[in-house]
């Protein structure tokens, strides 16, 4: 009687197993065409001055940001170049006109410190035809580390905020509405492959850079039937000074090599690890169940802290 009244159980656990199995074959098969379509078959030109005379790029002086103004240029963009550092802005500004031959301008704006810069960005924006918003100004954590013990926590919680988060919603306030009067515009907002799932001892950080995700997927769900995009870039290490990585490698490319292969992803994806290694990475990431992410994470962040607080000592 035992074995009888065990057949239905069994019955369910093998419909179950097999339907989990399909489900898994089918995303990883969708997955597959979807990443053929983006990366091999269906690559696009970047955007271009056809969607509006400038390009807009916040902390446009280093890293990702200076290899988007740079690309946008060299596909005829005139570019508005917002950081801090106005010796940086005008260095950066006259290699791009020079090497691009394209008209640039310098805004000078800490996004670190006030709101009323909005007032000042918005003044210097007036009257231009602006195609593309790179939303790329970012700040992180020296190193991996504990909530509580991230050095001047107070302060470092309203920095990532005013500079991760508020900087991406009132850039856009400015110039989502000179595109919707002309239909077209895209949007790009560089969040990071941490805002994919939560990354301990990188906790602040990470979660700013969720919202910027989950902002950027709504936003593009409310104006796509407008002809806006706007895209969600969620690289994982690129060769930069804030990553504090300084040879470029296959997985870790230079910004420049990162920007490239992003650029061609807009128009096919609205969230996009913006590089194929990356892609295959996320990919992968997206597999797991959101807790063996997690302590993954736990895991790695723990090492490179360990290796910050030991050179720190030996310093």
């Amino acid at each position: 009687m035992a074995t009888v009244a065990s057949l239905p159980a069994a019955g369910l656990l093998y419909w179950v197993g097999a339907l989990s199995a399909a489900y898994v074959t089918l995303r990883a098969g969708y997955s597959l065409l979807s990443g053929l379509r983006v990366w091999v078959l269906d690559r696009r030109a970047p955007p271009g001055p056809g969607l509006g005379a400038w390009a807009v790029v916040t902390g446009a002086t280093d890293g990702i940001g200076k290899a988007y103004a740079e690309e946008l240029a060299r596909c005829g963009m005139k570019v508005a170049l917002v950081s801090r550092s106005q010796e940086k802005l005008n260095q950066v500004a006259s290699e791009i006109k020079e090497k691009f031959e394209v008209e640039t301008k310098v805004i000078v704006a800490d996004f670190g410190e006030r709101e009323d810069i909005y007032t000042t960005i918005k003044a210097a924006l007036e009257g231009l035809e602006i195609g593309v918003l790179v939303n790329n100004v970012g700040t992180a954590y020296a190193s991996p580390e504990y909530f509580l013990d991230v050095p001047d926590l107070d302060n470092t919680i309203n920095k990532m905020i005013n500079i991760n988060i508020m900087s991406v919603c009132k850039m856009t306030r400015l110039v989502l509405p000179g595109m919707l009067e002309r239909s077209k515009g895209v949007i790009l907002n560089i969040s990071s492959a941490t805002g994919m799932f939560p990354t301990p001892l990188l906790t602040l950080y990470s979660a700013t850079k969720a919202f910027v995700d989950f902002f950027s997927q709504g936003l593009h769900a409310e104006y796509k039937s407008k002809g806006i995009i706007v895209q969600s870039v969620l690289p994982f290490f690129v060769a930069t000074k804030m990553a504090k990585i300084r040879k470029p490698t296959f997985d870790k490319p230079s910004p420049e090599t990162y920007v490239k292969a992003a650029l061609g992803t807009v128009g096919l994806q609205s969230r996009t690890n913006g590089y194929l290694p990356h892609a295959i990475m996320g990919w992968f990431m997206t597999l797991l169940p959101t807790s063996t992410a997690v302590n993954l994470m736990m895991s790695q962040n723990k090492k490179l802290r360990a290796r910050f607080l030991k050179k720190m000592k030996a310093n």
